[in-house]
């Protein structure tokens, strides 16, 4: 216990980091040019959790740690079917971006790019056909999957909608 508290508060995370995008940003100003760092990080459990966040700082590391806790703040849940793929197609759309998401047979993998295939991984999603239409901003099309994942709607959702029971919805 005593000088392992970085051990004990590394032990404790709970979610997986992935860096979807870095970038340089550059103010010019009388004095000169000033550099900043700006990072775009998804979190997620791998099991139907998943968030994105973005930081900024003067130094990378500090800019991702800030974009991981926002992240982290941002937590969505997913609903997966099998523990594997999504119940529906879906479209999500952020800003220009547009993400076509559709479940996947068994053993199909994730078929998707950029910042949707690194959402779906860190969801927990295994099988699953993602296409970016629009726009292919990093941070805009990893909202846009996010924004997919959230707007599907599982059987007790659409059975509560319509007042009926679950089995009758199945029919």
């Amino acid at each position: 216990m005593n000088g392992n508290k970085r051990t004990e508060r590394e032990s404790k995370k709970l979610y997986e980091d992935k860096i979807i995008s870095l970038g340089k940003v550059t103010k010019v100003t009388k004095g000169g040019r000033n550099f900043r760092f700006s990072a775009t990080v998804a979190v997620g459990d791998r099991k139907g959790k998943v968030g994105i966040g973005t930081g900024k700082s003067k130094e990378i590391p500090v800019a991702v740690s800030k974009a991981i806790k926002e992240a982290e703040k941002n937590i969505v849940h997913v609903d997966l079917v099998d523990g594997r793929t999504i119940s529906h197609e879906v479209i999500g759309v952020c800003g220009a971006a547009k993400v076509l998401v559709r479940p996947a047979k068994e053993g199909r993998g994730i078929i998707a790019g950029g910042a949707s295939r690194i959402v779906l991984e860190l969801a927990g999603v295994k099988d699953v056909v993602s296409k970016s239409l629009g726009s292919n901003t990093q941070i805009n099309t990893a909202k846009a999957t996010i924004k997919a994942l959230e707007s599907q709607r599982n059987v007790a959702h659409i059975a509560a909608l319509r007042g009926k029971t679950v089995e009758e919805v199945l029919k």
